[in-house]
Order: structure tokens, then C-alpha cells, then sequence
């Protein structure tokens, strides 16, 4: 029997829809979405090439983005960024560069900052319009700063201490030891750039000599040798003793109540697992910190730092050494996996879930930094153990079995 001719491309359109819409399901364990993502479904080999122009040594270096898992989904704003490609302001005396919002968009409370000070070495004396909260990555170094009720304090740091400059207290850098430093800087702001402070060397520059002369009560000639540009980073001699230093500074004047310095690194640990440790500075032992805490994170080979999420404030993360793969995911749905390395920078919106995994077979190291004076952090798995177990087993379709087998004391750092 013969079929009209536009009966059987109906036909052929729907049988072939069926068909599609048949290939295109995988609502499976690990395969979530319709139509299916991720290189697992790509039944044609040629889906996974790219013969395109492409740098494979990015392409090595990123998997989770040249790559993803078939777990991802839709789009979110870049979160990776890093210092290694950021250009350096380099001088005598040490080197600085930054990676403020203009760079990083999504970054919009912390911009971040990576200086290296030789022995001897001055960033020189200034001030900035946001609060100024470093970590020491590496050797020694003297701080100085003033406060507004004319305080003084003058301190040695060394790897794994902080300092605290609020906004508008003026301060130094200076390496020491035989080898100087090298630390990373957040300011409590996206906007705010390093290569744009406050800096007393422009200031005494651009000021007419009279008005120097009776600020100071000496006479005009005593600044005719001023420098007159800013000098930033440059090479001067090593300070003296310490207490010298703060005998001279203080000039009679007592030091502040709270100290500007703390050791983070040596803090009794948050937690402390068989995976890894977690130890926190914020207000609550850092007093002068009020803006900004943090944590310092160490997760071993095999281990991941737990899903979880923020509620009071974006987290800016800095990786000091290992490899991690970070996923990270908002409403819509929205999940992403990016992969992170030394000297990188990530950030992730307040609210937003994510995870840390060490993807290495080294300690995976890095601070999370938050704009805030306290560090909160909600576990998922902690979520899932304190509520009922038959809402969980509802939502989830787990057994009670596999409900009872969960961590029930938030452990932040988890084997895999």
C-alpha cells in the first residue's frame, strides 16, 4: 500500500525525534543531565578532539576545564586566576605584583598582592585606603606601623605569621635575615591596587618647601636632598636590634593594646585528621583582624578539603603548594571544575558550594581568605547528619545503613 508522501516524513520525523530523545537520556549515577555532558558520553571519537590551534601545555595543566565531568553543568564566572602570570613590578630591592578585580572579575572584596623584599630591602613607607591583611610565605621580616591615637609598634615576622594594617595606619616593610621574604598580601577590597598607595616620598615631594619648613620647625635647606620621586621598593641597609627599633620608634609612647602580628601557623588546629588540619585567625584570637579572617588548610595525598560553603562572605583561596581540582556550583544548576596550582588564586561567591581535592602526591597547602571578622563555614555532611534521617533518606534515597556510615562531626578535611 502505498503512503502519501508527506505521511511518511511525519512518520520519519517522529521515529527519529523518538530515537534522538532516546540517545540524548542518561538521568543515570553520575550522569544527571539531558542531554548527557562529559567525555564518558561522547559515543564518537571525534567529539573529544580538537584539532584546532591549542596550547597543550595549558590543556595538561587545566583537565577540569578541557575536560569537565560529565557532573557539570552550565556556566559560572571565571574563578581561576593566578600570580604566576601576573607582571611584575620589579626594583631594587625586592619585586611586587598584584591581581586586583580589573584582572579577576568575580574578585570584588579582596584584591591580592605577591611582594618579594631582599635582605635589607624597604617597601617604603605609605598607607592604603583598605585594610591590609598579609600571610609570610617565606624568611623574615620588620613591620611598622602607627596608630591614629599615636601608638606605636615595631615587630619581626617569619614564615607562617600575619600582620593586620587597617585602613589608613601608616607602615613599612622591610626584609631581613640573609635572605629577606617574600608574603602575600590581601586587601579587603577588589578595587584596591598595590601600585596606586599612599606614599610618603610623593607626598614630601609635592609639597612647597615652606610648608615642609614649618611643618618639621627646621629650616627649608634641611629637604633640598629629598628624593624627588617615589622610591616604592628599594635597597637599603638592615635595621638594627629589635628592641632598639622599638625604643626608638616608641619614643616613650606605649605600644597598642592588640598587637598588628600573629602566628597562624602556630595555632592550635581547628581540626586535625588523619587527612589533614585546619587552623584559623579571625577576630576571635587575631583582635586587631576586623575585616578579614582566614585559614590555613593543609590537605594530604588522597585527601579533600569537604563540600561546603560560606555564609558570611566570598572566599579567596591561595594555593602555596600541591595541585587541587575544585568544582564549584550555584543555583541554576551551575557546577564547573577548574584545577589550581602554586601561586594560583581561586574565588568563590558567598553561598556557593564547593570542594578542594588533592589531586597530587604532595600535601596540598592554601589560605582561604574572607572579608570578615569571623570564619563560619556550613559541611554539607554535617548538614546531612543532624537532620532527621528519614527527611535525608526521602530526598536522597539512601538507606539508613548509608546514613549512619556519614561523618557526624563536621571533619573539614575528609580521606578519599
Amino acid at each position: 500500500m502505498d503512503f502519501p508522501r508527506r505521511g511518511l516524513l511525519a512518520a520519519s520525523t517522529v521515529g527519529g525525534l523518538a530515537l534522538a530523545a532516546g540517545a540524548l537520556k542518561a538521568a543515570s549515577f553520575g550522569n544527571p543531565d539531558e542531554p548527557p555532558q562529559g567525555a564518558v558520553n561522547a559515543k564518537n571519537p571525534a567529539s573529544l578532539t580538537d584539532p584546532g590551534p591549542h596550547n597543550p601545555a595549558i590543556v595538561s595543566q587545566f583537565p577540569g576545564a578541557f575536560s569537565p565531568p560529565a557532573t557539570d553543568i552550565g556556566d559560572l564566572p571565571q574563578y581561576w586566576a593566578s600570580f604566576n602570570n601576573a607582571p611584575k613590578r620589579t626594583q631594587n630591592g625586592g619585586w611586587a605584583r598584584q591581581v586586583t578585580q580589573a584582572d579577576f572579575q568575580i574578585a570584588d572584596s579582596i584584591s591580592g598582592v605577591n611582594m618579594r623584599l631582599t635582605s635589607g630591602g624597604l617597601r617604603e613607607l605609605h598607607w592604603h585606603l583598605a585594610a591590609e591583611w598579609a600571610y609570610m610565605t617565606y624568611g623574615n621580616c620588620r613591620i611598622t606601623v602607627l596608630d591614629p591615637d599615636g601608638q606605636v609598634y615595631v615587630a619581626d615576622v617569619k614564615e607562617g605569621d600575619l600582620w593586620y594594617f587597617p585602613p589608613g595606619h601608616p607602615h613599612s616593610l622591610q626584609g631581613t635575615g640573609t635572605d629577606g621574604c617574600e608574603f602575600i598580601i590581601a586587601f579587603d577590597d577588589g578595587h584596591a591596587s598595590e601600585f596606586n598607595t599612599l606614599l610618603v616620598t610623593d607626598w614630601i615631594a609635592h609639597t612647597p618647601p615652606d610648608v615642609l619648613a614649618t611643618n618639621f620647625g627646621v629650616p627649608e635647606s634641611a629637604f633640598a636632598n629629598i628624593p624627588l620621586h617615589d622610591l616604592y621598593i628599594f635597597q637599603s641597609n638592615l635595621p638594627g636590634p629589635l628592641d632598639a627599633d622599638q625604643v626608638a620608634a616608641q619614643a616613650g609612647r606605649s605600644a597598642p593594646k592588640y598587637p598588628f602580628t600573629f602566628s597562624l601557623a602556630s595555632q592550635p588546629y581547628r581540626r586535625d585528621t588523619k587527612s589533614g588540619t585546619v587552623q584559623v585567625a579571625d577576630s576571635h584570637n587575631f583582635t586587631v583582624a576586623k575585616t578579614v579572617a582566614s585559614a590555613l588548610v593543609n590537605v594530604r595525598p588522597g585527601g579533600m578539603r569537604e563540600m561546603h560553603w560560606h555564609p558570611n562572605a566570598d572566599e579567596w583561596f591561595y594555593i602555596m603548594q600541591g595541585q587541587a581540582q575544585v568544582t564549584a556550583f550555584s543555583a541554576g544548576p551551575n557546577a564547573v571544575t577548574q584545577n589550581f596550582g602554586p601561586g594560583d588564586i581561586g574565588y568563590i561567591k558567598r553561598g556557593n558550594g564547593h570542594y578542594l581535592k588533592n589531586t597530587g602526591k604532595s600535601d596540598l597547602r592554601f589560605l582561604e581568605v574572607f572579608k570578615s571578622d569571623h570564619f563560619a563555614d556550613v559541611s554539607l555532611s554535617d548538614w546531612m547528619t543532624h537532620t532527621p534521617p528519614a527527611m535525608v533518606a526521602a530526598h536522597l534515597n539512601v538507606d539508613a545503613a548509608t546514613l549512619a556510615a556519614w561523618p557526624k562531626d563536621k571533619p573539614e578535611v575528609m580521606p578519599l
